[in-house]
């Protein structure tokens, strides 16, 4: 079969960008990226030979079917490209990762916004894919060189110089930034950022919410009760749908899940063993009065997934809302880092079983693909 032509490979480009499209709405800072970029991004977002062994791509640990979050429910942790190493985190929703600030101090609030990842390590999306690809315990590839090497060699290489120029792969350290541009372009497609969820299309005047969600939404937004919206706002902000999250970081008091399997690696890899602290924020700037606080994620798709808290100790929603509900009056385990813990917002909210359902029914109503 003769090969195709740099005009015919930019004409399916054109073609294919199509169905990628532009965020619904407008991301914080938005980076003029285009959606031929974006196609060259969700190419490398599923490209399986980006990883060593190869076998694991970004879709690995950011499904689209479970919301671009860690598709294995049953693990509480990310597995790497080698089956026996592992993260000590869960991963975090890709989607709507866009509309996150730049990572930086907000010196009105006296508080940490934005950044990526759940310790906000990565000030933006393009520094945060940046990460995976040479991460031990993620894909494991062993340089920059073997990355852009092996989009040289894949289906997409020629479409990334038409996007970024012939001879583009020669170069590189501009190419690898310009791989992790072209993704978080991707990350920033309405095919990642949907909007589709039964809330969207109830604030649209589309959908009725049932007596239980219309229940579970006054819960969640009454400041006496859920008071849920405090860190995750539940109304449009402008012109931008609710993003159930203000970007900010704060340590719930998350025990510690002893199921976590990054404490049975070497000492190479975790030299702490079971006295591992996830330390979150105060780790990455080593700032104490920051220790245990981790990014607020999105509630958007949250029943599509579990497991919940960054360590993935909590199974189910109903666990989640259960432990803000009772933490301070119930037998849970003591936080796997005790300082700082958020003892103004949670812990004894004083809800009843029936009234935590109602918030779970609520949340439900958030998982984008939502249909009559």
């Amino acid at each position: 079969m003769p090969q195709p032509t740099s005009r015919s490979l930019y004409a399916v480009l054109i073609a294919a960008s199509m169905l990628l499209g532009c965020p619904t709405e407008e991301p914080v800072d938005e980076a003029p990226w285009t959606v031929e970029e974006a196609l060259v991004g969700k190419m490398a977002f599923f490209d399986t030979n980006l990883s060593s062994p190869p076998g694991q791509s970004c879709a690995s640990c950011h499904s689209p079917d479970s919301g671009y979050s860690e598709p294995h429910s049953q693990l509480p942790v990310s597995q790497g490209a080698n089956p026996t190493m592992v993260g000590n985190r869960n991963s975090p929703s890709a989607a709507y990762a866009t509309f996150s600030p730049t990572f930086h101090f907000d010196e009105a609030e006296g508080l940490y916004v934005g950044g990526q990842f759940w310790d906000g390590r990565a000030d933006d999306l393009v520094a945060q894919a940046q990460g995976p690809f040479l991460a031990a315990l993620e894909m494991g590839m062993a340089d920059e060189a073997a990355v852009i090497a092996a989009v040289r060699s894949s289906d997409y290489g020629e479409l990334f110089e038409l996007v970024y120029g012939e001879g583009a792969l020669d170069e590189v350290e501009t190419a690898y930034v310009q791989l992790a541009e072209a993704i978080a372009a991707y990350e920033a497609s309405d095919e990642v950022n949907r909007f589709t969820s039964k809330y969207d299309h109830y604030l649209a005047g589309e959908a009725s919410l049932t007596p239980q969600e219309e229940r579970g939404l006054e819960l969640f937004e009454s400041e006496d009760k859920g008071n849920c919206a405090a860190c995750h706002p539940s109304e449009p902000d402008g012109a931008t749908a609710p993003l159930f999250t203000d970007f900010t970081y704060d340590n719930l008091g998350v025990p510690k899940n002893p199921d976590n399997p990054f404490y049975d690696l070497p000492a190479s890899l975790n030299p702490e063993g079971e006295d591992f602290v996830d330390l979150g924020l105060g780790g990455v700037l080593e700032d104490p009065a920051e220790d245990g606080k981790v990014k607020v994620p999105t509630l958007r798709n949250i029943g599509l997934t579990p497991p919940y808290m960054h360590n993935g100790v909590f199974a189910s929603l109903r666990e989640v809302v259960d432990f803000y509900n009772t933490r301070d009056v119930g037998t849970w385990d003591p936080p796997e880092a005790d300082a700082n813990v958020n003892d103004e917002e949670l812990g004894d909210l004083g809800l009843t079983e029936a009234e935590v359902d109602d918030i779970v029914a609520f949340m439900m109503t958030l998982n984008d693909g939502w249909a009559r």
